[in-house]
């Protein structure tokens, strides 16, 4: 049976020390999945290194459609059929955004500040994972960096451990109540 509406507190409560929200031993399956989609991923995009995340897809199941900040799916796009493509994007987007002139310069801080998991549907080996960024920064010499999109993961159980077979990525994100 799915579980639905699991929000854990924001990411952006936890970003000095960076900690996992789950509790590992308690709900390991969301602690492990933080650790790929958040930590992993945020560390490895800072320092333009492929490699830490290249096992969480599953190559062979694999495909990443861009909603291209389109909520009308007619607009989306098939654009990674292969995770090499996304891959070859995913470091693009990485030098884009270590290029951002951030006033604290700290990128890596913004990355955990921003990010959520805000939802996991399981039904058996399948995974529906709503991934959230949401945040403005100032930058030097005036002017806000913002981001407000979301991501819908699809991951599959292989093994005892998750991996990423698809997303659809670059969503819009409505703006929270009261802002």
């Amino acid at each position: 049976m799915a579980e639905r509406g699991a929000n854990p507190p924001a990411v952006g409560l936890l970003s000095p020390s960076r900690r996992n929200p789950f509790d590992r031993s308690r709900d390991p399956d969301r602690a492990a999945i933080w650790e790929f989609l958040v930590a992993r991923d945020n560390e490895a995009f800072v320092a333009r290194d492929w490699a830490p995340v290249a096992d969480d897809f599953w190559p062979e199941r694999f495909e990443g459609i861009s909603a291209l900040g389109s909520s009308d799916p007619a607009d989306w796009s098939l654009a990674y059929p292969t995770v090499e493509s996304y891959r070859d994007d995913w470091l693009k987007m990485a030098g884009e955004f270590l290029a951002t002139p951030l006033a604290d310069g700290d990128h890596l801080g913004l990355l955990y500040s921003m990010t959520t998991l805000d939802r996991f549907e399981f039904d058996g080996d399948r995974l529906l994972v709503w991934k959230r960024f949401r945040a403005e920064a100032p930058l030097r010499g005036g002017g806000v960096w913002s981001i407000s999109s979301q991501s819908l993961f699809r991951l599959h159980r292989d093994g005892d451990r998750w991996r990423i077979v698809g997303f659809v990525g670059y969503l819009p994100l409505a703006p929270e109540a009261g802002s």
